[in-house]
């Protein structure tokens, strides 16, 4: 009986182990800008998940589309139904590799690189990101800033708006994570 009850201490505590590599945000931080002659339009959500595998150095991200929160609603409504097409295309994401591994046992700021698919509008593309890793007591903060040009995932702007909309715009994604 002894023996037993160690076999099933030792599960448990791999099980806690293996739970410590995976870490959640569910309020993760996603947010865009795009600058064009005639507008600037931004736009956030603090709706998407985020999970970071800290032994097998991988992150993804998942956005709900519809939401994004915009100054004006008419731009919210655009947006949604001229340009990702939400009801289609209801989230966007992302998952790739993190390089060189942080220390994520040691307090501390961490320049890395992600490398993965962003699939947006259901097309995918293979992004390389610069981000950067904070690691702080028992929080770990992840957040990047790139380029995604619209065109690249088969987002089309009407001719009669090209003034108002740039053809690539900044994304900033952040999320922080708690270990267990």
């Amino acid at each position: 009986m002894k023996i037993a009850k160690c076999c099933f201490l030792l599960i448990l505590l791999s099980f806690r182990t293996e739970a410590q590599e995976m870490l959640i945000d569910k309020n993760s931080r996603v947010s865009f800008f795009s600058s064009a002659p005639l507008e600037d339009i931004s736009a956030v959500t603090q709706q998407a998940a985020s999970a970071l595998d800290t032994q097998r150095l991988e992150i993804a991200f998942k956005v709900p589309i519809a939401a994004f929160l915009f100054r004006k609603e008419l731009m919210r409504t655009h947006f949604n139904e001229n340009y990702l097409e939400s009801d289609r295309y209801p989230h966007a994401a992302f998952s790739g590799k993190i390089s060189p591994p942080p220390a994520w046992q040691v307090d501390g700021s961490y320049r890395i690189a992600v490398t993965g698919n962003l699939d947006i509008h259901g097309v995918k593309k293979t992004y390389s990101v610069p981000a950067t890793v904070v690691v702080k007591g028992e929080t770990i903060s992840a957040s990047s800033t790139f380029r995604v040009k619209l065109a690249d995932h088969k987002i089309r702007i009407p001719r009669v708006v090209t003034r108002n909309i740039a053809e690539v715009v900044e994304v900033t994604v952040s999320a922080t994570y708690q270990k267990q």
